[in-house]
């Protein structure tokens, strides 16, 4: 029985046709290590990613006033140089053409919005904010006690914002009366 199998002669004639099917091409292979990287000579800039409110750290790249490389900032203690799948997409949305860059305002009963300029915006939002500021301050309580606050404005933070920069707003807001402020800072 000095013969070969069946089923050896059957793995023998598939590898073999595998084998044959295969090309190797001997060429030598293009060097990359040659070319510019992306990040030569682009500001380099530290930041917060803004999605969730983990507030992972990010190292941004910018060339000529566009975004050219985000990565993890491997000296943050959050996240020590790893990024999620969403922080890791943040080129596309620093680099997408549909991103709001204008204020918009849609006015009282309008259906459409319209760019309004910054300085518009901001100083319309202070108008407004003062306004309901005058017109709902409480000096005293129901018992006759001096409270100076504003119950009709609430703050909400943003939870990407870093202790230092919670601690500015909430003076501001504390400054102006409020007493709901809430806010998800976990950095």
């Amino acid at each position: 029985m000095g013969g070969i199998s069946r089923r050896n002669f059957l793995k023998l004639s598939l590898g073999s046709l595998v084998l044959s099917s295969i090309s190797i091409d001997l060429t030598p292979v293009k060097s990359y290590a040659a070319t510019e990287l992306k990040i030569k000579n682009a500001k380099e800039s530290t930041s917060v990613c803004p999605y969730c409110s983990v507030g992972c750290g990010l190292i941004v790249y910018a060339k000529g006033g566009k975004v050219v490389q985000v990565e993890g900032d491997p000296d943050s203690p959050i996240n020590q140089g790893s990024l999620c799948p969403k922080g890791a997409s943040l080129l596309q949305m620093a680099n997408n053409p549909y991103r709001v860059t204008e204020p918009l305002y849609r006015a009282p009963g309008a259906t459409e919005w319209k760019k309004v300029s910054w300085e518009w915006a901001l100083s319309e939002i202070a108008k407004r904010v003062k306004a309901t500021r005058d017109k709902y301050f409480i000096i005293k309580d129901e018992k006759g006690r001096v409270v100076n606050r504003v119950e009709a404005i609430a703050h909400v933070g943003s939870a990407a914002l870093d202790n230092e920069e919670c601690y500015l707003l909430q003076k501001l807001m504390r400054a102006l009366g409020l007493v709901y402020i809430e806010h998800q800072a976990r950095i």
